[in-house]
């Protein structure tokens, strides 16, 4: 592929030409030349547009697709085509399929499904066989496959013994273990947080405790085995503050949040709209603040949409029976530019890359383009028209957001809306 790109303004503090407004030669997927002002003898495709922004490919660790055994609610092939319309490049893919991605066929077989596409699908695999909590997965063979980390997506490991052996067996090759940061005998039958509003609403409530207690025994588990954990999608206040305790004292510990928990509260389920049940649960204004400030001071490792499709069946029915989830990769940037600076909104988006064995990119002469081209300007309501996805269980819907994705440039292809 050989394009060049016009009048771009670069967005990467790695770069030579950050804050620059420079023309990108790419030939065969390389960037061959970055100037001022480029000709364009070879009458190479230009790229021009309004307001053009160019930064490194972003990366969501933290996305779902149906397929296998649920491609109604979204396939391979249509979430890529998604992810890559809304900016990113790297995806961590979970292991909630039908049947659970757990051994070296299964993680051969995702990779294969998105073989020679523009964005990259990193496999994530189960931690349990099956995702049942009982007996560990097939570890290192998945990851002799391709796997990035092992997670049961949103599913508790119970028993503590487990989560030590694997945090023990896992370190023996440097694989990252991921525990989903919920103590279920807390939480209960519990489908929103446990606050002022599940009272008034007369929801059950899911305590921030049950997020607080599972995260502190982990993170005691961990300091005994000096192994690798990422707590993935936390939401209170005080998980920020038990983090960054254990980062103080050098645990090898990482973690996220959905952008959803940054930007809504509880407040929010008032009207029983099933698109803003998602796990963890929105929690209060004083949880948002602690995430933001997380965000900003780099005790939270990485932003995520935690996208996560769900067909109509399993969403338009009554609260306490639907489905858990929202979709997010159409609106993760224009969510977060909506709160956060243009710089720290394409921090936010493009780290974390290194914590699952992805190398990151910069944007200079030599390197494989791997980009992704971006408006931060200009305010826009989200609706159903701006869903790409095969589900549209969209939190975001009808919601005010800021900033425009034109595609990405990766694996000497381009995307570009």
């Amino acid at each position: 592929m050989n394009v060049l790109v016009k009048s771009a303004i670069i967005v990467d503090p790695k770069s030579d030409f950050h804050n620059q407004t420079v023309d990108i030669l790419i030939e065969k997927g390389v960037i061959s030349k970055i100037s001022k002002r480029l000709s364009n003898p070879k009458n190479f495709k230009e790229i021009k547009k309004d307001n053009l922004h160019i930064s490194q490919g972003w990366f969501d660790s933290s996305v779902s697709f149906g397929e296998p055994g649920y491609e109604e609610r979204e396939t391979i092939a249509n979430g890529l085509e998604t992810a890559a319309k809304s900016g990113f490049t790297e995806v961590a893919v979970n292991a909630n399929t039908f049947p659970v991605i757990d051994s070296h066929a299964d993680i051969s077989f995702l990779k294969s499904q998105a073989n020679k596409h523009i964005v990259n699908l990193n496999p994530i695999g189960a931690l349990t066989k099956n995702s049942d909590g009982h007996e560990l997965a097939e570890l290192y063979d998945m990851m002799s496959a391709g796997a990035v980390a092992f997670y049961d997506y949103q599913s508790p490991i119970t028993n503590p013994n487990l989560m030590k052996l694997a945090l023990q067996y896992a370190s023996n090759f440097e694989g990252l273990v991921c525990s989903f940061p919920q103590e279920s005998r807390i939480s209960g039958l519990g489908v929103m947080n446990e606050h002022i509003a599940s009272t008034s609403l007369g929801l059950k409530g899911n305590p921030a405790l049950a997020e607080e207690l599972q995260i502190a025994r982990d993170l005691f588990i961990l300091e005994y085995t000096e192994g690798k954990l990422h707590i993935p999608t936390i939401s209170t206040a005080k998980s920020v503050a038990l983090i960054r305790e254990a980062k103080r004292k050098k645990l090898d510990v990482t973690c996220s949040v959905a952008i959803h928990n940054v930007m809504f509260s509880d407040d929010s389920l008032k009207t029983f709209d099933t698109n803003y049940k998602v796990l963890p649960p929105l929690r209060t204004q004083q949880d948002i603040d602690a995430l933001k400030e997380g965000l900003k001071d780099g005790t939270i490792d990485i932003v995520t949409s935690d996208h996560n499709p769900m067909d109509i069946e399993h969403k338009k029915i009554e609260f306490d029976h639907a489905s858990y989830g929202t979709i997010g990769l159409e609106s993760a940037f224009g969510a977060l530019n909506s709160i956060f600076t243009v710089k720290k909104t394409i921090e936010l988006l493009t780290r974390g890359k290194e914590r699952f064995g992805i190398e990151p990119s910069t944007i200079r002469e030599g390197q494989k383009a791997n980009l992704t081209l971006f408006n931060p300007n200009g305010n826009h309501i989200f609706t159903e028209e701006d869903i790409l996805s095969t589900s549209k269980n969209a939190i975001f819907k009808g919601y005010e957001l800021k900033g425009y994705v034109y595609g990405v440039i990766a694996n000497n292809q381009s995307e570009i809306n």
